[in-house]
């Protein structure tokens, strides 16, 4: 199985002025990436908007991020939703394009009950060669995996881990405990990357490594070298940043950010706007307290 590793970012997609996919500065953004600390990027997941990206745009940018970066770092590529067929054929076209991994996320709207959501995931996976990470997201599904379900999928050979970011760390920790060998746990939400990984969790899948990717990365350093102390400082130090960027709904004030400091992203697609002045006001304010890591265009 490839490895796609501890920090992985959930990349944004940048669009040009007139809103269509910047594929030249999405691979300039992978790049800047990888030197930035993070070990693979998720591509067309909710941070990269993938909701207002047709089928087409996100078989490119998988195979364009992937020339770009080539064996630097895994592109795993965010294909599934509601409709377990579809899902299944965007999978296999992502496979077709490069993409080292597929993120299966929990359907929206249809809620089904936890036998179709394992349904869902094993004919999915049963689909593809390539390693699956799960992800159980319930503030935008509306529905939880439960661990129950997250342990039976971890017996299916290339189900390889899960992100969560359903924010109950008790079954999280159930899941970290109860799991086959091998399936990994990455936190979903960047506020709870120190507490996930100090249960025994594996990594994050990270909006803020766009932003402090090499400072993350040595907060969860100093967790795998047994230092907590020296981590639960690095937490602390970074968690303003950490929640300032969920002011309003990802990546709203990502997307804002990234242009403040330098690095076009453009802008987004709608239903999603900029932020309001004083959300914008406040984003600044917390971003002028850190070093940016990202490597910045000239």
């Amino acid at each position: 199985m490839t490895e796609i590793g501890r920090l992985i970012t959930a990349m944004v997609t940048p669009f040009d002025d007139k809103g269509a996919v910047d594929y030249d500065q999405a691979k300039r953004l992978a790049k800047a990436l990888l030197d930035s600390g993070s070990d693979g990027l998720v591509i067309t997941g909710t941070t990269g908007e993938g909701p207002t990206l047709s089928a087409e745009e996100k078989i490119r940018l998988y195979a364009e991020v992937k020339e770009a970066i080539g064996s630097r770092g895994a592109v795993i590529a965010g294909t599934t939703d509601n409709d377990t067929a579809k899902s299944i054929e965007l999978s296999a076209e992502a496979e077709a394009a490069g993409a080292d991994a597929l993120l299966l996320t929990v359907p929206a709207y249809n809620k089904p009950p936890q036998e179709g959501l394992y349904q869902h995931f094993k004919a999915i996976a049963e689909s593809t060669s390539l390693p699956c990470v799960l992800y159980n997201v319930t503030s935008r599904t509306s529905l939880n995996m439960t661990d129950e379900t997250t342990i039976r999928l971890s017996h299916i050979d290339n189900i390889v881990g899960v992100k969560e970011a359903g924010s109950d760390l008790n079954q999280i920790t159930r899941i970290i405990d109860g799991a086959g060998d091998g399936f990994r746990v990455w936190s979903g939400n960047d506020d709870e990357t120190f507490s996930i990984m100090a249960t025994g969790g594996y990594g994050v899948v990270s909006v803020l490594s766009h932003l402090v990717g090499s400072q993350i990365k040595q907060m969860m350093g100093y967790l795998l070298e047994g230092d907590v102390e020296k981590a639960a400082a690095e937490h602390r130090r970074l968690l303003p940043l950490f929640k300032v960027m969920f002011i309003v709904s990802n990546p709203i004030p990502l997307k804002y950010s990234l242009n403040h400091v330098g690095f076009n992203v453009g802008p987004m697609r709608l239903p999603l706007v900029p932020p309001d002045d004083k959300s914008a006001e406040k984003i600044r304010d917390v971003l002028s307290n850190y070093d940016i890591d990202l490597p910045i265009p000239a």
